[in-house]
């Protein structure tokens, strides 16, 4: 494959192995063996289904299958995935062009040009304009929630984790407080005695501490 951009020698089995992704079981791992054996494509023009998938992020680094695999194979999300996926294995086209999807076949091949380096004559640029071009029949471009089919997972760390509770508190450390107002009415008096045994009753049964 081109660094930039993919290709497969046999573009035209794409459709058929997508096929096939769909209906046979889901693996552990995406391997060559998995490819011959179950999915029924055998021969070295078929073994760059791998590293595209993987350029799709339809596969892991190990060949293990992502969320945007499972939604492929799911019938719901299947036209959106692929769209994704075309647009992560295209990047360097769509940053040219965010609408290449809808370019005709011709205009195609020049940006695959400009891109590559290729001249339009030569081999591999037209491998990558028919496996871009097979690829995207059947995606799904115009939805609103194309870019939005993949859930992110965040997976939690030590870092991550949420911050303890705060430790509980002591009974010494609760305080309890109690305001209180207090009416008088005073009689009409001059003589001090008077006051003064209204608040020193105060002082014994209302103000102890």
């Amino acid at each position: 494959m081109d660094n930039k951009l993919p290709y497969l020698h046999v573009p035209g089995s794409l459709p058929k192995i997508l096929t096939k992704i769909t209906e046979v079981r889901r693996p552990d791992r995406f391997t060559q063996d998995y490819l011959e054996t179950i999915i029924g494509f055998r021969g070295g023009n078929y073994r760059a289904i791998i590293p595209l998938l993987k350029r799709m992020e339809f596969l892991n680094g190990d060949g293990s299958p992502t969320t945007l695999f499972d939604q492929y194979r799911n019938d719901d999300t299947r036209a959106i995935a692929l769209a994704t996926g075309v647009r992560n294995a295209f990047s360097a086209i769509f940053d040219r062009n965010q609408f290449a999807y809808a370019l005709p076949r011709d205009t195609l091949a020049s940006l695959v040009t400009e891109i590559s380096g290729l001249p339009k004559s030569n081999s591999v640029a037209k491998l990558i304009v028919s496996t871009f071009w097979t690829l995207k029949d059947g995606a799904n471009f115009e939805s609103k929630d194309e870019r939005e089919v993949v859930v992110v997972e965040k997976k939690t760390s030590d870092h991550d984790s949420p911050p303890p509770p705060p430790p509980p508190r002591t009974d010494d450390e609760v305080q309890f407080r109690v305001g209180y107002t207090i009416n008088l009415n005073l009689p009409e008096t001059t003589n001090p005695e008077v006051f003064n045994a209204i608040f020193k009753a105060l002082k014994e049964h209302l103000l102890r501490n």
